[in-house]
């Protein structure tokens, strides 16, 4: 069942009017290498080419701007695997906002460094996402921060879903849409825009196959806690809440299928959008490319676009992998 308050697409077009002058309009470029003649024709949705590097800059953009007084007059708090940081610490200074962010000892150095980069304070704690969260609903209450939810929240699941209307737009034929799974705002936002388009178009999640807190819980019928393990794909890592209030519901609606990948086929993937498409993207951004190399998505034809989103790897990781390393 979808949220009693349910996003509807004009929510997801007002976040695109607001959001416009502030994020790139990222492009859809074929993919000959990973297209097979006679089916599947796959194109490439680049979210590695926002600013930040990846496309939560969409949903954290929509959220500032829409709440503009109170953010400047508060300050803002959000819990990261690194992406969404970075997103919240650029949208911040770009209104002169304080901003700070959670995260666990598990996220990499290269992202905890853009984000300090950015002149917002970074709080780690504990060995998980949960431990980030409390951290981060300490300072709401105490400090009175606004919390920048990194996927259950309306506003950043509209930014998310701006998207979707550009797949639309640059593909309005498209028949499957690939996209990474997480904590569910980015499939969310990308699923409204396609289905409200064409209802039978298709949305498939694709995660890791270690930690992957949605698609466990969406296995159980309810939130639930998985182990946090390391992976390529951290940035797919926590998990969704239990008191979880719009994620959850929408991808059990509008997600048609899912999709495991190997932390190898990660690799491959990243080795392949590298070698042939001169794509740097971070595990967790290649894994919709990881499903189509393994043909793991059944009935893979017509418009497929695959979303890569998101390129925040460090180099010395990326160079390994590249060099043909399997992890």
């Amino acid at each position: 069942m979808v949220p009693s308050e349910p996003i509807t697409l004009r929510d997801l077009y007002l976040a695109r009017a607001r959001i416009g002058p502030w994020i790139r309009r990222t492009p859809l470029v074929a993919s000959p290498s990973l297209s097979a003649p006679g089916r599947a024709r796959v194109a490439l949705k680049l979210e590695t080419a926002q600013d930040t590097g990846a496309f939560k800059l969409r949903g954290a953009t929509n959220f500032i701007r829409a709440r503009g007084d109170m953010v400047r007059a508060r300050g803002v708090v959000t819990v990261s695997t690194g992406n969404h940081g970075r997103a919240v610490a650029h949208a911040a200074r770009r209104v002169g906002a304080r901003a700070v962010v959670c995260m666990s000892e598990l996220v990499p150095a290269n992202k905890r460094e853009a984000i300090e980069a950015l002149g917002a304070e970074i709080r780690i704690v504990g060995r998980c996402q949960d431990d980030a969260e409390a951290e981060a609903q300490r300072l709401v209450r105490e400090e009175h921060l606004a919390l920048v939810h990194p996927f259950d929240d309306p506003l950043v699941i509209a930014g998310q879903g701006t998207v979707g209307i550009e797949i639309l737009e640059d593909q309005p034929e498209v028949d499957t849409v690939i996209v990474a799974l997480s904590g569910g705002g980015l499939i969310s936002g990308i699923a409204l825009a396609l289905k409200a388009a064409n209802p039978r178009a298709r949305v498939v999640a694709v995660t890791m196959e270690q930690g992957a807190a949605m698609y466990e819980s969406v296995r159980a019928g309810r939130p639930v806690e998985v182990e946090e393990t390391p992976s390529l794909a951290d940035s797919l890592g926590g998990g969704i809440g239990f008191d979880n209030r719009y994620t959850f519901e929408l991808v059990r609606a509008l997600v048609d299928d899912y999709v495991l990948v190997t932390e190898a086929e990660i690799a491959r993937a990243m080795r392949h959008l590298y070698r042939n498409e001169r794509v740097i993207a971070e595990g967790g951004g290649a894994v919709s490319v990881a499903a189509v190399l393994a043909e793991k998505v059944s009935g893979l034809s017509g418009n497929v676009v695959c979303v890569v989103s998101g390129g925040n790897v460090d180099m010395t990781t990326f160079t390994r992998i590249v060099a043909g390393a399997g992890r």
